[in-house]
């Protein structure tokens, strides 16, 4: 705060000013000081009159803008009328305080709106004004059916269905303010261009607050589950949690054990202990697997600011039994555990051979294990590999000898293109002498320098290019040093036209569709030898395929859905006669659970065979809504091999 005497001075010195200002005539306005209008870079200012400093008539509106603002004014008279049904039909108070909050405000700016196209002589309303080019409502808008079905509702149902239609509205609003700002020439206005700003900051805001109603409302167990590192909530029916084991040594950073994000740890480091902070240092010095409770602010939780933790350098993968045996394959390596007494596990080995991925299948006395990332090296070693082409470099697929499971040996290495991020094992009857494996790669092409013909071109310009193909790798059972890569076939062919990229080329599928990836790959294929048949989840199709011939498997159907983003995973059912894919939307790293979160989109979708064709019976998806605070994916299914019932277990990984 400034000093009474500096107050004094600055006071009587702004009175002197303006009293020479007035005896020397001039306006102590400073009406005659120059108005400067800068030039582009590099080009000139030139001197403007005040008339033309003010005057902002140059800045147009375009139709864009009227449709917007009178098509918003519909959307929002709209939530209105779904707001003045609250009091009759609901008795929670928050529901009736959230109808409240959101009629006051669309009508507030209901009347901003109109007051807007009033000033511009434009009428405030147009019939069509809600409709687009094709007669369709626009983004949200609720159906006279939708109407229909909420007026016939009451209480706790007419709460759920409220407040799933109101964020169906808002986010129909949001869609609208990205549509506008994606014409040219739209919202040069400034009063239109903070509108539109405080729609979608507005909308977003109750749009959290509803989620977070819904997902209180809802009875599932696996709502609102406490987060931990090692004592994360759990709600079970039906099974026994047996054993829960932390990673072994040497499976985790000693010194940053709960795997946070360096930038993280740094500050945590940095901080100045408070008693609270003291206590959960101290805990993780007794538990040193147990994360600290730390808050963060929202930004810091932001996605783009914040990169993946550094727990994935030691994360689980995937699982396999060989008779009392568990193998849990790791991006580190590999544990194998005895587990004939469930309730006492014995660690038996753990391998420590760094790759990435680390998917694992057991064959007799022979571990296959995926390594996709350009770290891995030859020989297993932790350094990686610096060098951009390198012989040290591994990818592919590892064997390790596990007749003794306490001292495992690598005893084979396939190198392939794009590494396998995934694989499945493949027996043919005729062939006992071989196993195949069908090794799925998600990863970039590696150089040819490093490794001759692996191109990263389109196949439409090198027919011998890496991509759109699976790699086939033959394996000796009595020499598994000799396995090679003896097929690379392009399982995503168009069969009539011979062209080698035949399936789905990327993107959407229309308006309110889902933007599926390309299909250049398989991330996972599942095979029933018995039966002669694969499913393959290959990014952006579904795939069946033949492998009646091991080496040479030919696709029989491929399917595609509307509401996947990537096809994930494929599991079989028992007898073979169904498959059941997954998308993985979001990536794992986004919440896609959330109750307003299309219930077709980041499903299961469940297919019969019949006659060697997928056909589409129905979707499935976890129906735990979840908070924005949650991320969520469908990811590996599995199967429960109980004869005579189709029983699958499925992972949603949060």
């Amino acid at each position: 705060m400034a000093s009474p005497a500096s107050l004094l001075f600055r006071f009587s010195t702004r009175s002197t000013l303006v009293a020479a200002l007035a005896a020397a005539g001039m306006s102590a306005s400073l009406a005659q000081a120059p108005i400067v209008q800068p030039g582009a870079p590099g080009q000139p200012s030139r001197l403007i009159s005040a008339e033309e400093a003010s005057n902002l008539n140059s800045l147009e509106f375009v139709e864009a803008d009227v449709k917007f603002m009178q098509s918003m004014i519909a959307h929002h008279e709209q939530a209105m009328r779904m707001a003045a049904m609250v009091p009759g039909r609901s008795n929670r108070e928050a529901v009736r305080v959230m109808a409240l909050r959101i009629a006051l405000s669309q009508e507030d700016e209901i009347n901003m709106m109109r007051e807007w196209l009033e000033d511009r002589v434009l009428p405030a309303s147009d019939p069509m004004a809600h409709r687009d080019h094709e007669g369709q409502l626009m983004p949200g808008m609720l159906t006279e059916e939708e109407f229909t079905e909420l007026d016939a509702l009451n209480n706790a149902q007419f709460d759920t269905r409220f407040l799933e239609l109101m964020i169906k509205h808002h986010n129909g609003a949001i869609t609208m303010v990205e549509d506008l700002l994606r014409k040219q020439g739209s919202a040069q206005d400034s009063v239109l261009f903070t509108f539109t700003s405080d729609v979608t900051s507005d909308q977003r805001s109750e749009i959290e607050r509803m989620d977070a109603m819904l997902v209180g409302f809802n009875p599932d167990p696996r709502v609102n589950l406490k987060a931990g590192f090692l004592d994360a909530g759990t709600a079970a029916l039906n099974m026994q949690l047996v054993m829960s084991l932390p990673k072994p040594d040497g499976f985790f950073d000693p010194d940053n054990p709960q795997g946070l994000p360096l930038r993280r740890l740094r500050e945590l480091q940095e901080q100045t202990l408070t008693p609270d902070a003291s206590q959960a240092a101290n805990a993780a010095q007794v538990n040193p697997n147990r994360a600290p409770e730390v808050e963060t602010d929202e930004e810091e939780e932001d996605e783009q600011d914040e990169p993946r933790p550094g727990l994935l350098n030691y994360a689980n993968t995937d699982m396999v039994f060989s008779g009392d045996v568990l193998v849990a394959g790791n991006y580190h390596g590999f544990n194998a555990y005895d587990v004939s007494d469930p309730h006492r596990p014995e660690l038996l080995s753990s391998v420590v051979c760094p790759g990435g991925q680390g998917d694992v299948s057991i064959m007799g006395n022979l571990l296959i294990m995926s390594v996709e990332q350009t770290r891995g090296r030859m020989d297993c070693g932790l350094q990686g590999v610096a060098d951009p082409v390198s012989g040290d470099r591994f990818r592919g697929i590892r064997i390790f000898d596990i007749s003794d499971f306490r001292m495992p040996l690598q005893v084979g290495a396939v190198q392939t293109c794009r590494g396998s991020h995934t694989h499945t094992v493949v027996t043919d009857p005729d062939d006992e002498g071989n196993i195949y494996v069908y090794g799925s790669g998600t990863a970039g092409v590696r150089p040819e320098e490093e490794m001759g013909d692996c191109s990263n071109e389109s196949p439409f310009e090198n027919p011998e290019s890496a991509l759109f193909r699976i790699d086939v790798i033959q394996i000796p059972v009595a020499r598994p040093q000799d396995a090679q890569v003896v097929n690379r076939p392009f399982i995503f062919s168009d069969p009539n036209s011979g062209v080698l990229a035949g399936l789905w080329e990327g993107g959407d599928h229309g308006p309110g569709t889902q933007s599926t990836s390309e299909t250049n790959q398989c991330h996972d294929i599942t095979a029933y030898p018995e039966i002669g048949l694969a499913a393959g989840a290959c990014s952006g199709n579904g795939i069946l395929l033949d492998i009646s011939d091991p080496i040479n498997p030919k696709r029989l159907d491929q399917v595609i859905d509307t509401g996947f983003a990537y096809w994930h995973s494929a599991t079989f059912n028992n007898d073979g006669t169904k498959v059941i894919f997954t998308d993985e939307w979001g990536g794992g790293s986004r919440p896609r659970c959330r109750s307003f979160d299309p219930i077709n989109w980041g499903a299961d979708a469940i297919y019969d065979l019949v006659d060697g064709r997928l056909q589409y019976r129905s979707h499935f998806k976890m129906p735990a809504p979840q908070t924005e605070q949650e991320n969520c994916v469908a990811h590996n299914g599995s199967l429960i091999p109980v004869p005579g019932r189709d029983i699958l277990v499925q992972a949603w990984y949060q």
